[in-house]
């Protein structure tokens, strides 16, 4: 673009002495570095931030005003940097600076508001893509806790019809709760809690004081966002690893706190322990660290502390 510039607005031509032709092509150099970087660091930021304040057509004339900004500011900057190394006099600053604007508004204008509807597209595109991948691994989770619910309510059936009927009830209103918020990826924490205890209190029916579970919140907000679905895929894991192979049981106990803008939900039961490296492609523990990378990238972590006595596994990610 410095090259373009030069050659547009400086009348060069084939005649013209290198020198001037260098003179004029490392000006535009300096004037682009100063404008360019800093314009193409800031406005991926901001484009987003002033689209989400504005609507349209404000948010593209807030956006271009930003763009103005950074080209004055940038060419200020050049200007200045000429007059410190002895190529121009200070008195022309003002000169220079407004023969200056023309060429940098227009220049980062058509640029930068090209290189942002690209960037605003593609960035549409990628929320579409994600969308689309987590509705695919939810669309997992679900059946697979329905099946195990519904197997548990045919085992029932014969030997305790009242708890097969209790097992229907409280599974019917968990679906419910889940189907009301199946377009959102993220819902409450009130909410994932309750979706939880339904779940809790259908396997109760199913292993009545064998499984053992307590609650505990703090500081965590009531309608901080949560993944949904989530803690009831840790719970169920505990479940399925703690409490379903002892005859004894296991004690389930569920955290939610929040610290520093970040919250961390737990999940802790006193069962045998596992490794997370035995976990095999599509368990819930896997699907749901694929959904925290879709939904907060590195922002988000899962880990997994699996010792005999008792096993931790703890969710991430911001408040």
């Amino acid at each position: 673009m410095a090259a373009a510039i030069a050659v547009v607005f400086s009348d060069i031509t084939i005649r013209t002495p290198w020198r001037v032709m260098a003179q004029a092509f490392l000006t535009s150099l300096l004037f682009a570095v100063c404008i360019g970087p800093p314009t193409a660091f800031a406005m991926p930021k901001l484009a987003p931030a002033i689209s989400c304040r504005f609507g349209f057509p404000f948010n593209w004339i807030a956006i271009a005003a930003t763009m103005t900004a950074f080209a004055l500011a940038g060419s200020a900057v050049a200007i200045g940097i000429l007059i410190l190394v002895g190529h121009l006099p200070a008195a022309l600053f003002w000169h220079w600076f407004l023969g200056s604007i023309r060429v940098s508004v227009a220049v980062t204008l058509t640029i930068g508001l090209l290189i942002t509807v690209r960037e605003m597209n593609n960035a549409q595109l990628e929320r579409a893509l994600t969308q689309t991948q987590l509705a695919s691994l939810e669309s997992r989770v679900q059946p697979h806790f329905l099946f195990n619910t519904l197997n548990s309510i045919a085992a029932l059936t014969h030997e305790d019809p009242a708890g097969a009927e209790r097992m229907t009830t409280q599974l019917a209103a968990l679906l419910r709760s889940s189907f009301d918020a199946q377009d959102t990826p993220l819902v409450p924490l009130r909410d994932e809690l309750a979706l939880m205890r339904h779940y809790l209190d259908i396997e109760r029916v199913r292993f009545g004081d064998r499984l053992r579970f307590t609650i505990a919140i703090d500081g965590a907000p009531a309608d901080a966002r949560v993944p949904r679905m989530a803690i009831q895929t840790l719970v169920e894991n505990s479940v399925k690893y703690a409490v379903s192979p002892r005859r004894d049981g296991a004690t389930i106990a569920v955290y939610a706190g929040a610290a520093n803008g970040r919250l961390r939900i737990e999940v802790r039961d006193d069962g045998p322990g596992f490794d997370i490296a035995t976990v095999p492609p599509g368990h819930g523990l896997t699907l749901l660290r694929d959904r925290l990378r879709l939904l907060f990238e590195h922002r988000a972590e899962l880990t997994v502390d699996g010792t005999p006595g008792q096993t931790i596994v703890a969710m991430e990610f911001p408040a």
